[in-house]
């Protein structure tokens, strides 16, 4: 079995969107608007090995949660590969993975049935997600009626209980009220302190990646700044953002 859990090589990522033109113009050509692509993950690579935790950093548009997202496998790249050696992976981020018109107790379910679990290994730990999420009699009602916390909150839940060999993180360490970031933090310390879990963590919170990470990611405009070890990558990165 390979030392590595997570290579990524060359990784190309591109979204496709329309050009801006007015209507005025639109009609007056009678053709079709153009369509435009945006590089939003250019030529990306790096190596992590099994139980070891990445943070990413970079400013807001440089590409981090696209590589999360291809990462767990939502996207997929133009170029280049990602290559998880077999390992299970989750992805905690707002607005991804759940089916908002289920209710949190069927999208627990449908989660950990996507993650790969049995039906018996989910219903054996529901409850236990139901107790950690906090939500109350909320778990029986649509998703679409929780706010940001409780959709945070929820999703925490599925991903510190059925616990993957994966865990990526995209900025839900800080959503939700003081009191449950505090109580996540602590639960993704002890997942972390398992030696055979890799996580990977976009944040801007420098106490997090300072505290939880053995080395970082500097993305910038869809490209690798700099990789390496934590608190040098960090202080490199702050410099550049002045």
């Amino acid at each position: 079995m390979s030392e590595f859990a997570i290579e990524v090589e060359n990784l190309s990522i591109s979204y496709k969107g329309l050009k801006s033109y007015s209507i005025k113009k639109n009609l007056l050509r009678r053709k079709r608007s153009e369509k435009e692509e945006f590089r939003a993950v250019k030529n990306l690579s790096f190596k992590l090995k099994k139980g070891e935790i990445l943070g990413i950093v970079g400013k807001n548009g440089s590409g981090k949660s696209t590589l999360l997202k291809a990462i767990a496998g939502i996207f997929t790249p133009d170029e280049g590969s990602i290559d998880l050696h077999g390992n299970s992976i989750s992805l905690l981020a707002i607005g991804v993975g759940f089916i908002k018109e289920l209710t949190g107790r069927e999208n627990i379910l449908l989660s950990g049935m996507l993650l790969g679990f049995t039906e018996k290994e989910i219903k054996s730990r529901t409850d236990e997600i139901i107790e950690f999420s906090e939500l109350g009699d909320f778990i029986d009602k649509p998703v679409r009626t929780y706010s940001s916390g409780m959709y945070s909150k929820l999703s925490f839940a599925i991903t510190a209980i059925l616990e993957t060999d994966i865990i990526l993180i995209d900025e839900v360490l800080s959503v939700g009220d003081a009191r449950f970031r505090k109580k996540s933090y602590a639960k993704m310390k002890e997942l972390i302190n398992q030696n055979d879990r890799t996580v990977v963590i976009v944040s801007h919170d420098n106490k997090t990646l300072i505290d939880l990470c053995d080395k970082l990611l500097w993305i910038n405009d869809g490209e690798v700044m700099q990789f390496g070890e934590t608190k040098a990558v960090l202080s490199a990165y702050e410099k550049y953002v002045g």
